[in-house]
């Protein structure tokens, strides 16, 4: 099977609720349409934005279920698979009918905190396992860890299903660095939407964004942009996404993206606890920013 490598806008879909605190399968229906007929270049599925953590067994499965069958393979969809418990990890991958889903994000394992070398060791067995692709996903703010470039150099050499990384570290010289040396073939994305044209000025290739989810044909083009070397365009785009960009994370993701898309009359504005929605000053002043925005946006 050929690899569909992950280039340019993707989107860490949220996991639409009703008011009552089910799955709204039609919100996310037509998230998926929308996101679609706006140009996302791949679809993110059951990410941390998803509040994978709130939801069951069976809720997951059929979210999988539900966005594959409607994307039809059209673009392609990688799917959050995360755990601190490697073995646990294995059996999903083993368990699960898979099909449909063109590569695996991977989360490094959090809370336990593992050294580098046992990080390495849960990649190499879970790559083992499975012949989709996998990407790293480094993001230290939630595990704990850090998945340092020697490690990712080593797994991206070691394991040939291990195909890129998602870098959520903030570290622009830990990824430059990781980017420099990569082998062939070897992608970087974006973790953070704050800083998409900067790793991708420095040789990344794309982004899985929370903001996509929210403004998926502007961001889009933001990245093309980019991927085209046109950075004058690509940073004005970013610039006046800024403000909204910032308050998406003022009181978490994906509290922030979901009063914005409440805002747009696209969701309800229903997360699962732990997580609650932006407090009001919060979610006022994304109304005001949103605002700004399609302003600008309309010119």
């Amino acid at each position: 099977m050929t690899r569909k490598r992950l280039t340019g806008m993707g989107v860490a879909m949220i996991t639409p609720f009703t008011a009552t605190g089910e799955v709204d399968y039609s919100a996310l229906d037509s998230l998926v349409q929308t996101l679609m007929d706006e140009g996302a270049d791949f679809l993110c599925v059951l990410g941390t934005t998803a509040e994978t953590p709130t939801l069951t067994v069976e809720e997951k499965r059929n979210v999988r279920k539900r966005v594959i069958e409607k994307v039809v393979g059209r673009i392609p969809i990688i799917l959050g698979m995360g755990s601190n418990c490697t073995q646990a990890l294995i059996n999903e991958l083993l368990d699960e009918d898979l099909t449909g889903v063109d590569a695996i994000l991977s989360v490094a394992p959090y809370y336990n905190k593992p050294n580098q070398e046992g990080i390495y060791r849960h990649y190499r067995a879970i790559a083992s396992v499975t012949s989709l692709p996998i990407y790293l996903y480094n993001v230290p703010g939630r595990t704990g860890v850090n998945i340092l470039p020697d490690t990712v150099i080593r797994l991206a050499q070691e394991c040939p299903n291990i195909v890129g990384v998602k870098e959520a570290s903030g570290n622009l010289a830990q990824i430059k660095e990781i980017i420099d040396r990569a082998p062939e073939g070897f992608d970087v994305l974006s973790g953070d939407d704050g800083l998409i044209c900067d790793i991708m000025e420095l040789g990344g290739v794309g982004a899985i964004t929370v903001f996509g989810n929210a403004y998926p044909g502007p961001l889009t083009q933001m990245v093309h942009f980019a991927a085209e070397g046109n950075f004058g365009e690509a940073r004005r785009l970013d610039a006046a996404f800024g403000e909204v960009c910032t308050l998406l994370f003022a009181d978490g993701n994906p509290a922030g993206v979901k009063s914005l898309m409440a805002h747009q009359g696209k969701i309800g504005n229903n997360l699962r606890l732990p997580l609650a929605p932006a407090r009001k000053d919060v979610d006022d002043a994304m109304l005001s920013a949103m605002q700004k925005l399609d302003a600008f946006l309309a010119n």
